[in-house]
């Protein structure tokens, strides 16, 4: 997987700044400044980067972010980025929000600390009355975490319990969809489509499978001109592989309701309900795993609304803060919680952080600015410019895809448009590795350049953003993309 950066980058001249004067880098330190030197050492000296090639700072500078303001951040040169990726398809508000980070510094002078171990904070509470009033149908129980990943171990973990504690001790296999992302630690890696970040931790705990995503761009030939028909066969291939495997042993389906790995696969009309359907049929526990697709990425509080389709359980992280603070959870309906609620029954799993106060209270506050500003009408009333804006890029020739929905898009990039035929690895490694990534950070846009599956720009732009903000990130990728053809 490339990170939007890697390998390493020079700084370019910044942009003009709507802030003014002093919020650009005109006049900021440059690279021979002993400050910026000895953060540079200490970064390669001392800190690991996630999910990153470390030997590509080697000789080169780590980028090294140091403030936010709205829709842009800033390097420690000064220089401006139009953060195009909303952190980590984390920060739907924006950077910089005074109200939000006062929440957080005015509970933690109150209540700092304190575990959902047997206890309750105030926080904590309000924060699940919230989130149960948001969800769609009965979702209205809420178990914190800290983070999407330990989001989606849980859910498995509880699929696992419930059906012990309901008679039916043998369903523990979790089906997911090709190269689908769902978390880094053990469990949740098991139900991670991506055979790549998988290997170098194997064995894995038992009971992932896989079924066909949602690409239509890559749809079998006998549905290529058909989303309908795709969308059926996609679903009918869940139930099918619940079949093979023996619905006996099947717990869980995960599911993203955009799915984000490979870039941005939206559900075919009808895909939800045909696979709603097929759970029910064989009692198996939907999961709506909307780390990414929650608190306004597509325009509703969560991803399942848009689609019309009510889980059993929702995981979720990321946007519930805005990035201000971690926090993540699942929300799971009554039914799954009844064995838990009477009697000596014990969910067996906690998290020492979740819940955090401070970070409820932050949560709590970002929700309020979703409110007062109306963010998912901002981005319903946004999102067609915002695909129209990056259609435009398909006069490119090496722009094959446009999809997404929402303010969450992938753009697939090909090496013929005509047959659609992709990169290999050696050209897909010297395209997003050795140029793309590089250089489009170094022309001010922050996305992501993604190999996993086939190649894709990915962007998840803050909430607050508007017609402007998508002009300058088509602006940004069209010059860098056409670059990138004539080096092919």
């Amino acid at each position: 997987m490339t990170t939007p950066h890697d390998p390493g980058h020079a700084a370019a001249n910044a942009p003009s700044d709507p802030l003014g004067p002093a919020a650009a880098s005109d006049g900021a330190p440059g690279s021979g400044d002993p400050a910026i030197l000895a953060m540079q050492e200490a970064a390669r000296r001392h800190l690991w980067l996630h999910f990153t090639r470390m030997s590509s700072y080697a000789d080169g500078e780590v980028p090294v972010i140091v403030r936010g303001s709205g829709q842009y951040v800033y390097d420690q040169k000064g220089k401006r980025y139009l953060d195009g990726l909303s952190g980590l398809f984390v920060s739907q508000i924006g950077h910089g929000r005074k109200e939000v980070a006062e929440a957080g510094a005015l509970q933690g002078s109150e209540l700092a600390y304190f575990p959902l171990w047997s206890y309750a904070h105030p926080r904590a509470i309000e924060l699940a009355e919230r989130l149960a009033s948001l969800a769609p149908g009965d979702l209205n129980r809420v178990f914190f975490t800290t983070s999407g990943s330990e989001a989606v171990e849980s859910a498995w973990k509880l699929a696992k319990q419930y059906f012990k504690a309901v008679g039916e001790p043998a369903r523990y296999k979790v089906l997911s969809r090709d190269i689908a992302y769902h978390g880094t630690s053990m469990g949740a890696l098991a139900i991670t489509g991506l055979p790549s970040i998988k290997e170098p931790f194997e064995p894995l705990p038992p009971g992932g499978v896989r079924v066909p995503n949602t690409n239509f761009y890559r749809a079998p030939g006998f549905v290529a001109d058909d989303l309908a028909g795709f969308g059926r066969w996609a679903a009918d291939e869940i139930e099918r592989a619940i079949l093979r495997e023996g619905p006996e042993s099947v717990a869980a389906v995960f599911l993203e309701p955009v799915q984000n790995s490979g870039g941005c696969f939206p559900p075919p009309p009808g895909y939800f309900a045909r696979v709603r359907e097929i759970c029910d049929r064989y009692g198996v526990i939907l999961v709506s795993d909307e780390v990414i697709c929650a608190f306004g990425r597509l325009g509703y509080y969560f991803g399942s609304q848009r689609y019309n389709y009510e889980p059993d359980i929702i995981t979720f992280a990321k946007g519930v803060t805005s990035g201000y603070a971690p926090l993540g959870g699942m929300m799971v309906s009554d039914r799954l919680m009844e064995p838990f609620s009477a009697g000596t029954a014990t969910f067996l799993h906690g998290v020492t952080f979740a819940g955090h106060p401070v970070s409820s209270a932050v949560a709590l506050a970002n929700l309020d600015v979703f409110e007062q500003e109306d963010l998912l009408g901002n981005v319903r009333a946004n999102e067609a410019a915002f695909r129209a804006t990056l259609e435009k890029l398909h006069d490119l020739p090496i722009v094959g895809d446009v999809r997404g929905d929402g303010y969450f898009y992938g753009i697939e990039l090909v090496k013929d448009k005509a047959t659609r035929e992709t990169f290999s690895d050696d050209e897909s490694e010297r395209l997003l590795r050795g140029f793309l990534s590089q250089a489009v950070f170094d022309a001010g846009l922050i996305c992501r350049a993604d190999d996993r599956g086939d190649p894709v720009i990915q962007l998840a732009p803050p909430l607050t953003c508007g017609p402007e903000h998508f002009a300058e990130m088509e602006q940004i990728l069209r010059s860098v993309l056409t670059e990138a053809w004539s080096r092919i």
